[in-house]
């Protein structure tokens, strides 16, 4: 008769710490999930459902003054816009807009930060008072740019006059060219002080034994800049160039309450035709379309960004 068979070895102290810290470890995921279900419920009704939702209206013909023809039509608004001529030169006029606001967003930025990561007496003050502009809506932007180009009574005619540089006062914004450029000043008058701090933050990390070091071997202000200050920004450089073209691409309060988007259509970018298209002519179809062409664009730029950065150096995303 066979005998029975030995009874099984328990199990090793480090397979049972093993399991036990498998087990851990799931209920501490599945305690995580669960307390942060309710935010992410949240998150997903108030961020992701609404811009899918608009991406599905994008792909209808949705006008509220002819709410009994909805219907699905597919790609046919994004093929509509590219037929559109008006569409076509509002393009053209966003494309010199982004990248006049971002080049001297960007230019002002870093010699702004520069000079207020020096130490001299009244830094502070100073620093504070360079947040003002950020914190100014853009719609009281627009109106206070408004007032000072005004060709009666503004502000920038009567400093002109007083000094001698021009006889009589002057329709600032009555040329497309001047509408364009002063439009795009009061942008970079509103978005720049984010950019200065964010750079400002950048220089703040920088190791002064660096700059040290640099002076001992004789380097100059330029190659202390090229050499140490501009590797060591390229990360908050990277956020700066993003935010900045959203900022552009979706300026559309500055620029509705300064100029309208006239004169003609010298500052009519495609967030002022978005706005128009969905509010004024109730086309939510079309307007939807402006949307998330105006997405596509930002998403395409800020991925060469990244390309173009990530290969000078190294950050974290």
């Amino acid at each position: 008769m066979a005998s029975p068979a030995p009874p099984a070895a328990p199990p090793a102290p480090a397979d049972r710490r093993r399991r036990r810290r498998f087990g851990n470890a799931a209920s501490d995921t599945l305690r995580a999930y669960a307390m942060n279900g309710p935010a992410l419920i949240v998150l997903f009704s108030l961020v992701a459902y609404p811009i899918g939702y608009s991406f599905w209206v994008s792909l209808h013909q949705q006008n509220l003054k002819r709410p009994d023809d909805t219907r699905f039509i597919g790609l046919e608004n994004y093929f509509a816009l590219w037929r559109d001529p008006t569409f076509l030169s509002s393009l053209r006029t966003t494309g010199l807009f982004v990248v006049l606001v971002v080049s001297m967003t960007v230019v002002l930025a870093m010699i702004l930060a520069l000079v207020l990561n020096e130490s001299f007496l009244g830094r502070g003050v100073l620093r504070s008072l360079a947040l003002l502009p950020w914190a100014m809506p853009g719609v009281v932007n627009g109106l206070m740019w408004r007032t000072i180009f005004d060709a009666n009574t503004g502000a920038l005619n009567g400093l002109l006059t007083d000094l001698g540089l021009i006889d009589s006062y002057q329709a600032w914004l009555s040329s497309p060219s001047g509408a364009f450029f002063l439009t795009a000043f009061a942008q970079v008058w509103n978005t720049l002080p984010f950019a200065v701090i964010l750079l400002l933050a950048g220089l703040s990390t920088i190791p002064s034994d660096l700059y040290d070091a640099a002076k001992v071997d004789r380097a100059g202000v330029f190659q202390r800049f090229r050499q140490i200050t501009l590797p060591w920004l390229l990360h908050p450089l990277l956020i700066v160039l993003i935010l900045e073209t959203m900022n552009a691409f979706r300026a559309f309060d500055t620029i509705y309450v300064l100029t309208g988007g006239g004169p003609g259509d010298a500052t009519s970018i495609i967030a002022v035709l978005n706005v128009r298209t969905a509010l004024t002519y109730t086309d939510f179809g079309l307007g939807s379309a402006y949307s998330w062409v105006i997405t596509a664009f930002t998403l395409i730029i800020s991925v060469g960004y990244v390309a173009a950065l990530y290969r000078k150096g190294s950050f974290e995303v």
